[in-house]
Protein backbone atom coordinates (compact mmCIF):
# COMPACT_ATOMS: atom_id res chain seq x y z
CA UNK A 1 0.00 0.00 0.00
CA UNK A 2 1.46 3.36 -1.05
CA UNK A 3 0.74 6.25 1.31
CA UNK A 4 3.03 8.75 -0.38
CA UNK A 5 1.33 12.15 -0.21
CA UNK A 6 4.15 14.37 -1.40
CA UNK A 7 3.52 17.64 -3.21
CA UNK A 8 3.03 15.89 -6.56
CA UNK A 9 0.51 13.45 -5.04
CA UNK A 10 -1.85 16.05 -3.57
CA UNK A 11 -5.03 17.18 -5.29
CA UNK A 12 -5.47 20.77 -6.45
CA UNK A 13 -7.95 21.24 -3.59
CA UNK A 14 -5.39 20.07 -1.02
CA UNK A 15 -2.74 22.37 -2.48
CA UNK A 16 -5.12 25.34 -2.47
CA UNK A 17 -6.25 24.54 1.09
CA UNK A 18 -2.64 24.41 2.28
CA UNK A 19 -1.92 27.75 0.60
CA UNK A 20 -4.99 29.35 2.23
CA UNK A 21 -3.95 27.94 5.62
CA UNK A 22 -0.44 29.39 5.18
CA UNK A 23 -1.86 32.80 4.27
CA UNK A 24 -4.33 32.70 7.15
CA UNK A 25 -1.53 31.83 9.57
CA UNK A 26 0.60 34.72 8.35
CA UNK A 27 -2.25 37.23 8.54
CA UNK A 28 -3.08 36.12 12.10
CA UNK A 29 0.59 36.49 13.00
CA UNK A 30 0.63 39.99 11.49
CA UNK A 31 -2.62 41.00 13.25
CA UNK A 32 -1.36 39.83 16.65
CA UNK A 33 1.97 41.62 16.07
CA UNK A 34 0.14 44.87 15.30
CA UNK A 35 -2.26 44.59 18.25
CA UNK A 36 0.43 43.70 20.80
CA UNK A 37 2.83 46.36 19.63
CA UNK A 38 0.15 49.02 19.38
CA UNK A 39 -0.60 48.31 23.04
CA UNK A 40 3.11 48.34 23.99
CA UNK A 41 3.79 51.61 22.16
CA UNK A 42 0.67 53.25 23.58
CA UNK A 43 1.57 52.00 27.04
CA UNK A 44 5.09 53.39 26.67
CA UNK A 45 3.89 56.75 25.36
CA UNK A 46 1.41 57.18 28.17
CA UNK A 47 4.04 56.04 30.69
CA UNK A 48 1.92 53.45 32.47
CA UNK A 49 4.07 50.37 32.25
CA UNK A 50 7.72 50.67 33.22
CA UNK A 51 10.27 52.66 35.10
CA UNK A 52 12.16 55.42 33.34
CA UNK A 53 14.67 54.20 30.72
CA UNK A 54 13.51 50.59 30.64
CA UNK A 55 10.41 50.77 28.46
CA UNK A 56 12.02 51.94 25.25
CA UNK A 57 14.35 48.93 25.19
CA UNK A 58 11.52 46.54 25.90
CA UNK A 59 9.34 47.98 23.15
CA UNK A 60 12.25 48.33 20.71
CA UNK A 61 13.59 44.82 21.23
CA UNK A 62 10.11 43.37 20.95
CA UNK A 63 9.39 45.27 17.74
CA UNK A 64 12.77 44.30 16.27
CA UNK A 65 12.89 40.67 17.40
CA UNK A 66 9.31 39.79 16.61
CA UNK A 67 9.59 41.81 13.38
CA UNK A 68 12.45 39.57 12.25
CA UNK A 69 10.32 36.52 13.00
CA UNK A 70 7.43 38.06 11.08
CA UNK A 71 9.72 38.79 8.12
CA UNK A 72 10.89 35.16 8.03
CA UNK A 73 7.27 34.04 8.18
CA UNK A 74 6.48 36.34 5.23
CA UNK A 75 9.41 34.91 3.22
CA UNK A 76 8.18 31.39 3.99
CA UNK A 77 4.61 32.17 2.90
CA UNK A 78 5.16 34.52 -0.02
CA UNK A 79 8.62 33.41 -1.11
CA UNK A 80 11.40 35.48 -2.58
CA UNK A 81 9.66 35.69 -5.96
CA UNK A 82 7.15 38.16 -4.51
CA UNK A 83 9.99 40.42 -3.46
CA UNK A 84 12.20 40.17 -6.52
CA UNK A 85 9.47 39.41 -9.07
CA UNK A 86 9.26 36.64 -11.61
CA UNK A 87 12.44 35.69 -13.44
CA UNK A 88 14.50 38.09 -11.33
CA UNK A 89 17.45 35.73 -11.18
CA UNK A 90 17.48 35.21 -14.95
CA UNK A 91 17.30 38.96 -15.61
CA UNK A 92 20.20 39.65 -13.24
CA UNK A 93 22.31 36.93 -14.86
CA UNK A 94 21.63 38.41 -18.32
CA UNK A 95 22.41 41.89 -17.01
CA UNK A 96 25.78 40.80 -15.59
CA UNK A 97 26.65 38.86 -18.74
CA UNK A 98 25.86 41.89 -20.90
CA UNK A 99 27.94 44.12 -18.64
CA UNK A 100 30.86 41.70 -18.80
CA UNK A 101 30.59 41.61 -22.60
CA UNK A 102 30.66 45.43 -22.74
CA UNK A 103 33.69 45.48 -20.44
CA UNK A 104 35.51 43.00 -22.71
CA UNK A 105 34.80 45.14 -25.77
CA UNK A 106 36.12 48.23 -24.00
CA UNK A 107 39.47 46.55 -23.28
CA UNK A 108 40.00 44.84 -26.64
Amino acid sequence: MNHNTGPSQRSPYQKAKQRVDELKGFYWHLAIYIIVHAFLVLNFILGWAWNEGFGIWTVGLSLFGWGIGLAFHAFQVFGMSRIFGKNWEERKIREYMEQEEKDKQNYV
